[in-house]
């Protein structure tokens, strides 16, 4: 079964943890590393043959128009990721608007082609925030990767269904929601689907709940920011927490990483989930 590999494609610099100490007018102040760590994330896909949907901020895709260029020329899935990474409960229903709109319209310029996919930044499409569906849909996105049908300390959607489900605008027009992959244990959802969770459990974990979704005939969506590539990043003071989440395991991503790819096939979320024109219900069939 192809699952799907999903890149959130930001800096070390706009990772969440650091929105209390670096604010967007600094992003221009601190060294990119974004073309080196996306450049061993390519190499390692192409050694497997593997394809991923590559949600990409605007601000990057304006900085760095050829790194997007060569993304999609392996056969990657280009979507958005939003221009500033901004949380959609930060957001004004205009300003959302503007944003994601703004993150597009440069996109669609670099790659020539319709981008289908959006994701939130910090997963924060949850239950306060679905009002954001109708900006998507008027825009013209065909599905949304934003869900993590989890509870966490700052995002999460747990009464959200677990796998692919249609969500109907207002003003009609539908639109796919492809959440994130979790592990039913005990009627609780653990997630398993990628980033800090990838570094911080076990990988037999990792893999036991990826082969659970596969075995109920669902694909698993899976998630990588570039940064986490990186074994010695530049050191921010936060705090603790937050310095435990983002720093712990980086030596060890790349590792699992391999391992991942090498247990399971991956694709674009466009390519398993057969994102077309109109929504399709056959995907929701067991």
């Amino acid at each position: 079964m192809k699952n799907a590999l999903t890149i959130n494609l930001e800096d070390w610099f706009q990772a969440s943890v650091f929105d209390e100490v670096i604010k967007y007018r600094e992003w221009k102040n601190y060294e990119s590393r974004i073309e080196s760590t996306t450049q061993r994330l390519l190499v390692l896909l192409s050694e497997r043959g593997a394809k991923a949907t590559f949600f990409v901020l605007g601000w990057i895709a304006r900085k760095f128009p050829e790194l997007i260029k060569e993304i999609k020329s392996q056969g990657n899935e280009i979507a958005s990721f939003g221009y500033n990474h901004k949380p959609i409960n930060k957001l004004t229903e205009k300003k959302f608007y503007k944003d994601v709109e703004r993150s597009l319209n440069i996109l669609e310029k670099i790659t020539g082609g319709e981008i289908s996919g959006y994701r939130a930044p910090n997963f924060s499409l949850m239950e306060d925030t679905l009002w954001a569906y109708e900006s998507l849909v008027d825009l013209g996105f065909k599905y949304d990767s934003s869900v993590f049908p989890v509870k966490n300390n700052s995002y999460g959607y747990p009464e959200a269904p677990r796998f692919p489900y249609l969500i109907e605008a207002k003003k009609g027009g539908l639109l796919w929601e492809i959440p994130l992959t979790t592990y039913l244990i005990m009627n609780k959802n653990i997630p398993i689907a990628g980033g800090g969770y990838l570094r911080l459990y076990p990988y037999w974990f990792i893999k036991k709940g990826i082969k659970k979704a596969n075995s109920q005939g669902k694909p698993a969506i899976v998630y990588i920011r570039p940064w986490e590539l990186d074994p010695h990043p530049p050191k921010v003071k936060v705090k603790f927490f937050y310095k435990f989440r983002h720093y712990t395991n980086l030596d060890m991503m790349e590792i699992k990483i391999k391992k991942l790819l090498r247990d399971f096939e991956f694709a674009p979320i466009r390519e398993v989930f057969n994102i077309s024109e109109r929504p399709c219900t056959s995907i929701l069939k067991d």
